[in-house]
């Protein structure tokens, strides 16, 4: 005589457990790393087509807002787009961070050219510094105690060097004091004219919004 449970179950019935949690983060964390590094959670996970225009258009027009309220004093500028824009990096990954940030850049000139030229040079800037964010901050898997202030650390340092110095100051340089030594012109934009202050003011900023974005889980990233 047939048990109760041969009875009930066929005998080539199968039955999946549902996924724990350890297992779904595993599945999370096979995506292939050209998607990890450069595209957000925000835009791969559970994101329609209409949902990724919105992030993308929300933020552009808040790097456009950003734009509109920044003090220019010939070649020195003085505003929040440095942190607005590694934080686009961050919650929309490299690639349409990095395009938010310039779209961003050219529509706050539209709205507050402070009576110069289009510089697209500065837009390139920061669309560097939202990808170099997004890789870095958003992209890299690190798992340990202070990782987001090495990330945040390094994410300074390199657009420091490659953005705010190797881009914006080398640009200005070549169109309006190529007469002057590079080094001289570099040293008076940057200390002397007080850029320096601007970029430490934006880095501390994102000292303090990443790590809260990181515990608040407003968006999923690799920290």
């Amino acid at each position: 005589m047939k048990n109760q449970q041969e009875i009930a179950t066929p005998k080539n019935a199968t039955f999946e457990e549902p996924q724990t949690k350890v297992q779904q983060t595993c599945e999370t964390k096979r995506r292939p790393l050209f998607m990890r590094l450069f595209f957000s959670g925000a835009i791969t996970h559970d994101t329609t087509p209409s949902k990724k225009v919105a992030y993308i258009a929300v933020t552009a027009a808040f790097l456009a807002v950003a734009n509109m309220f920044e003090i220019k004093f010939a070649d020195v500028q003085f505003s929040l787009t440095i942190a607005v824009s590694a934080l686009a990096g961050v919650m929309l990954g490299a690639v349409f961070g990095c395009a938010a940030a310039f779209l961003g850049d050219l529509v706050g000139f539209l709205f507050n050219s402070g009576g110069f030229a289009y510089m697209p040079w500065v837009g390139i800037n920061l669309a560097v510094i939202a990808l170099l964010s997004g890789v870095i901050v958003g992209g890299i898997n690190l798992r340990f105690r202070g990782c987001l202030v090495v990330k945040v650390t390094v994410l300074a340092v390199l657009s420091f060097f490659l953005c705010t110095v190797g881009i914006n100051t080398t640009a200005f340089w070549l169109l309006y004091a190529k007469g002057v030594p590079y080094l001289t012109y570099a040293v008076t934009r940057i200390f002397v004219g007080g850029q320096i202050y601007n970029c430490l003011v934006n880095y501390a900023l994102l000292y303090i919004i990443i790590p809260v974005i990181a515990k608040l889980k407003i968006i999923k990233f690799n920290y």
